[in-house]
């Protein structure tokens, strides 16, 4: 290695704030990319960054830990930024409210489907028990999905790489997939988002349509609620 970049990885080492500046360079790097490429939804920002972040800690040898210990400021304001979601909610609330009738059975249908599909393909495929625990909440929030796998016996840790790979896909693929099935409702699209796809999925319905967005949030939460509910349900009788 150079002695200027070794110098620098050394600053690194001392100063691990430097990672929250990397972290933003990487994201607005990604963004300009994103934007640049009239916001294909195969550049996706979040995706970008983490392949930008993990090849660097490949190459550096950081170790997560390391790079933790300076990024978490962003990891912190996740809890903020998903208050701050209420605003949107608040202001759309009557559309929601003349939605509720469609939006309930839809919610149920989607959690179910979302945990029963990636389970049965796992049990089909012969995975073990603890890889189908896990596979249970992949597509709630990170936090929720690995305490919920913990209680099953699935693993936590693989619990949440799982979400954020569901998440990423799904903010990828999932509007064009469905506008080309013809489901082109922006309140529809993005509750779907919200349940398959949790907070990446819903950052990248804002980025559509406000609407989307609003929907895709309600999703994000009450999908986490009701998974968790259904597997408290599940281990009651399991046991």
């Amino acid at each position: 290695m150079r002695p200027e970049l070794e110098q620098f990885w050394v600053y690194l080492g001392r100063d691990p704030l430097a990672w929250l500046l990397i972290t933003l360079s990487a994201y607005v790097l990604s963004r300009w990319l994103y934007e640049r490429a009239g916001q294909s939804v195969f550049l996706n920002p979040t995706a970008l960054t983490v392949c930008q972040l993990v090849l660097l800690l490949s190459v550096t040898g950081v170790t997560y830990d390391e790079y933790f210990a300076g990024a978490q400021f962003i990891h912190v304001l996740l809890g903020p930024a998903v208050v701050c979601l209420a605003l949107p909610i608040w202001q759309h609330r009557r559309s929601i409210r003349r939605s509720l009738p469609a939006l309930i059975p839809a919610l149920l249908a989607g959690s179910l489907v979302s945990v029963l599909s990636a389970v049965g393909l796992g049990w089909a495929l012969g995975l073990d028990h603890s890889i189908l625990m896990t596979l249970v909440p992949k597509s709630a929030t990170a936090p929720v999905a690995m305490g919920i796998a913990q209680d099953l016996g699935g693993i936590p840790e693989l619990a949440a790489v799982l979400c954020a790979v569901t998440g990423i896909v799904g903010a990828i693929v999932g509007v064009p997939l469905m506008t080309r099935l013809g489901l082109r409702d922006a309140r529809a699209q993005g509750l779907a988002l919200g349940i398959t796809s949790h907070g990446i999925g819903t950052a990248a319905a804002f980025q559509v349509n406000p609407v989307m967005g609003v929907y895709s949030s309600i999703g994000m939460a009450l999908n986490a609620i009701l998974t968790a509910v259904l597997a408290g349900v599940a281990l009651l009788l399991w046991l």
